[in-house]
């Protein structure tokens, strides 16, 4: 028997029992879509959650901090690291707080000095406007809770003018006392600590322009250019990003700056746990649409026993006028086939559909809320085409037994059979 007329016959049951067919592809597409619905949930968090740790410059990247206070983090430190050889850069941080002014209004916020190649280190990126580059002194980058401590409406930051009071020297203290308190220390004489050593701090004002905005309501802070405020000079960094040459000697840098006596933490880090907690969570939410799968699958196989029964004495007629069991079994088995195929093909329409309306909803309601808008869903192409594929393997592993049992008949028994 041809291939095409193996299709034709095996098709043909479409047609005589409509309804049983729709039902059963009905059944596969509902546990495919589940799948498809929550995998790609599961794909769709980890996309959302490891772009907003990470860039890819970022993963280069080892955050550097002083592990105590014996070894301060300063030009000299800085100095140290940059000769390890595996190091093609390192960008410095400073914050302070700082008072702000703008829009008539006064408050206070965080000011993180940076050089702009920090800001791609860090994964650092502005939901509106855009983020400075070198040369660009009179620009900065703000968060919307500081852009509203500042009452200045999201849709007109742009080019608002704000002007920053820095500290222009932070001299050392002794102790966060008062001037006129003494401290001793044992075996020692009283020392007092002189009124000018912890008030006598210069400062300098700074205007800029916003931007770019980063919509983070949770913290209040501001990204200035460490070239505007060149005339300040900083004796110890807050944090160190260092760039290494390549992601397989992250671990060797690592471990030489730790030996130097700094904490050392890198991205990389945090994105290979996140990856291993969503591996976790994708097969968990598999395992719930392959409970669907199997009722489904179980329901075709019903199917198929049924059209065996039904088509007994059609099979023992087609053995007798020379169609092989080999002939018998391919004709079951590409009617399994067919069904499994299509139910794939509805089930990932069904999950797509399905994907589509909840990802509106839930950002409808955040854009009601005040929240950001994101695509919570990722559907990869080799996805689609794994699931299909795997929906037609079911099918056929579903029909192999009543094709085996179906070219296994007696022609003469199959002819009797009532």
């Amino acid at each position: 028997m041809l291939a095409i007329d193996v299709f034709r016959v095996s098709t043909r049951s479409f047609k005589n029992n409509r309804l049983r067919t729709l039902l059963t592809v009905l059944g596969i597409s509902i546990g495919i879509g589940t799948i498809f619905f929550l995998v790609s949930l599961g794909y769709g968090l980890q996309k959302l959650i490891l772009e907003n740790i990470a860039t890819q410059d970022s993963l280069l990247a080892l955050d550097v901090t002083q592990n105590n206070d014996a070894v301060n983090l300063d030009q000299s430190s800085v100095s140290a690291i940059k000769e390890i050889k595996e190091i093609t850069d390192v960008f410095p941080l400073v914050s302070q707080e700082a008072q702000i002014s703008g829009n008539d209004l006064t408050s206070s916020a965080k000011i993180n000095i940076v050089n702009p190649r920090f800001l791609s280190l860090e994964g650092i990126s502005v939901d509106s406007g855009k983020i400075f580059k070198e040369g660009e002194n009179d620009k900065l980058i703000i968060s919307l809770a500081t852009l509203q401590l500042l009452d200045i409406e999201k849709e007109d930051f742009l080019d608002q003018e704000i002007t920053i009071r820095l500290a222009k020297n932070q001299p050392k203290q002794i102790n966060q006392k008062n001037s006129s308190e003494e401290i001793t220390n044992e075996g020692e004489e009283a020392v007092k600590i002189p009124e000018s050593q912890t008030t006598n701090i210069e400062y300098v004002n700074k205007t800029y322009k916003i931007g770019g905005l980063v919509e983070d309501l949770s913290n209040s802070y501001i990204y200035i250019p460490d070239s505007s405020v060149s005339e300040i000079s900083f004796n110890n960094y807050d944090k160190l990003k260092v760039r290494v040459n390549s992601t397989t000697n992250l671990e060797p840098t690592r471990s030489s700056i730790i030996e130097k006596g700094f904490f050392v933490s890198s991205v990389s880090e945090t994105v290979d746990q996140a990856k291993q907690i969503f591996s976790i969570a994708q097969i968990v939410l598999a395992l719930f649409g392959v409970v669907a799968l199997v009722v489904s699958a179980i329901g075709m196989f019903n199917t198929m026993t049924i059209a065996l029964l039904e088509r007994t004495q059609e099979i023992g007629i087609m053995k007798t006028i020379g169609a092989s069991s080999y002939d018998i079994w391919r004709m079951f088995l590409t009617e399994s086939m067919i069904i499994g195929f299509f139910g794939g093909f509805f089930g990932v329409a069904m999950g797509l559909l399905l994907s589509t309306l909840v990802n509106y909803g839930i950002n409808w309601l955040a854009g009601v809320f005040g929240g950001v808008h994101a695509n919570l869903f990722a559907r990869p192409i080799w996805f689609i085409i794994f699931i299909m594929a795997f929906s037609t393997i079911v099918g056929v592993i579903t029909g192999i037994y009543p094709a085996r049992r179906a070219a296994k008949l007696n022609a003469l028994e199959a002819l009797r059979y009532k």
